[in-house]
């Protein structure tokens, strides 16, 4: 057995004048075709590498709250810290007076609001406490070093970003601090130090420990992916089965056999079934690997509804794309609308250049504050602006992909009006050239006959059966090629063998 003989026959030389202006259509689609996409994902790289151009220099665009309850040399060296670190490449400490904020839980409920991004205050009386505990006895015993200094922060807000721009930074001040401290009352500490006192020496040499008030620790691994992985494959999960959908349709010709308001709520069921599926998959891979995560079932409620939001206004959204854009760019269009999803939360917009706040219109930007607001509790208050985009997404996306239903069965009618009129042209085609045939040989019989001798009345009859044999065996013929011709090809079945590989639409043809 040779191997697959038909692929090995001779076949035309590349220079064969039939094959030549093949080849050189062949290069120029290529080539063309190359250039596009060449030139998409060039954009697509520098649109979100745009967004994270010079991250460290827009550090300075974080603010974060700073209050001092104590008012006393410990408050001094903070800003003395702040004035040696300042710069673009650090957050921007706002300092405003403790009647502004009386009592530290209002500066957790300022953080709460997202009216900073942190904030780092200083016990009331600090200073005085520290002071006591250098000269020993039971001040140096009840000093309490962690409650000093204390920063509060919420690391679900982006927490792989304000890890190292919030939390590592409120500690390089606070040791900066330290130092400031030591260089400002080292002269004075150690006259008034009790030596004798291992209290008021550990005070001295380890005068406070930064507190950490964390609204909610998320320090799990798959923290990474909660803004880029999770939701390309969200956005590709509605893209497949959306094919799968428009697949079946066409395939069991439903456009022009089905009431199109009918197909319209036949496709929302469906879609609705699938995303909520789909949603609480996602919400349950999630909850899965929280992995310690401080979060309650209720949340987890509220999560698989907005992630279910999210994925049908998608759903629609793509939907559209298949509608009213041209077959080769649909797949163009996909990638762009992932990576413009994603660019629009991979970084807070404070780090991105002013320009990449366009990503406020995207749905991922909402969902992602939705979701931080039911993780933390609250604590990311942009339901007012975030909902109304994803519902105004999904208003849309309803409108425009029932008014693609009716543009569908529209031209599905049609075409299949063209081919059944294409059909019969073929059959009618055939039948003619079939008669014309049919005629020329009766002539010719009619010829022989009469040049005949044979007065044999069995003749005739035979000639009638032999008409009648062919005729009825051409009606079949015809039935059965006009049967075929009218057959669909996606109708028709496929095999492994048959195909050559995915494909797609070219967006230049020659």
């Amino acid at each position: 057995m040779q191997f697959y003989p038909k692929a090995r026959q001779q076949r035309p030389s590349i220079h064969h004048p039939a094959v030549r202006p093949l080849r050189f259509g062949l290069l120029k689609a290529a080539t063309i075709n190359l250039l596009l996409l060449q030139f998409l994902f060039l954009g697509l790289f520098c649109y979100i590498f745009g967004a994270l151009f010079q991250q460290s220099g827009h550090t300075h665009n974080i603010n974060i709250l700073y209050v001092d309850y104590d008012g006393g040399a410990i408050g001094d060296a903070a800003r003395v810290a702040y004035q040696k670190l300042k710069g673009p490449s650090f957050p921007t400490f706002v300092e405003r007076p403790a009647s502004v904020y009386p009592q530290p839980g209002s500066i957790e409920g300022a953080v709460c609001d997202i009216e900073y991004w942190g904030a780092l205050y200083i016990t009331a009386n600090a200073s005085n406490a520290l002071s006591a505990a250098f000269a020993g006895g039971s001040a140096a015993s009840s000093y309490d070093k962690t409650n000093v200094l204390t920063m509060v922060w919420n690391e679900v807000r982006y927490p792989t970003v304000v890890d190292s721009v919030i939390a590592q930074s409120i500690k390089l001040l606070s040791e900066t601090a330290r130092v400031a401290y030591s260089q400002a009352n080292a002269k004075d500490a150690l006259q008034s130090v009790n030596s004798s006192d291992p209290a008021a020496l550990a005070a001295f040499y380890d005068p406070w420990t930064l507190a950490d008030h964390n609204i909610l620790v998320t320090s799990q691994g798959s923290r990474a992916i909660y803004n880029t992985v999770a939701i390309i494959l969200i956005l590709i999960q509605e893209f497949f089965y959306l094919g799968t959908v428009n697949g079946l349709y066409a395939q069991f010709k439903l456009y022009t056999s089905v009431s199109p308001h009918r197909i319209v709520i036949a496709r929302q069921i469906i879609s609705l079934i699938y995303t909520l599926i789909g949603a609480m998959c996602t919400a349950g891979a999630i909850w899965a690997f929280r992995s310690g995560w401080d979060v309650n079932g209720n949340q987890f409620a509220l999560s698989w509804l907005a992630l279910w939001l999210f994925a049908h206004l998608n759903f629609l959204v793509l939907d559209v794309f298949t509608i009213w854009i041209l077959p080769p760019y649909i797949p163009m269009a996909l990638i762009s609308w992932v990576i413009l999803n994603v660019t629009s939360i991979i970084l807070p917009f404070e780090l991105s250049p002013a320009f990449f706040k366009v990503g406020f219109a995207l749905p991922a930007h909402s969902i992602f504050q939705v979701l931080i607001d039911i993780w933390s509790s609250g604590c990311n208050p942009k339901l007012y602006f975030s909902l109304p985009v994803l519902f105004v997404y999904e208003v849309l996306g309803i409108v425009l992909s029932s008014i693609g239903v009716y543009r569908r069965a529209h031209y599905a009618c049609i075409k299949q009006e063209m081919d059944e009129k294409a059909s019969e042209e073929r059959v009618t085609t055939i039948l003619r050239e079939q008669q014309e045939a049919q005629l020329v040989r009766r002539e010719t019989m009619h010829d022989v006959e009469g040049s005949g001798t044979s007065d044999s009345e069995d003749e005739p009859r035979g000639m009638e059966r032999r008409d009648t044999g062919t005729t009825a065996d051409q009606a079949d013929l015809v039935n059965i090629m006009s049967r075929e011709m009218s057959r669909s090809k996606v109708d028709r079945p496929d095999t492994s063998r048959d195909s050559t590989g995915p494909s797609f639409a070219l967006a230049y043809k020659y």
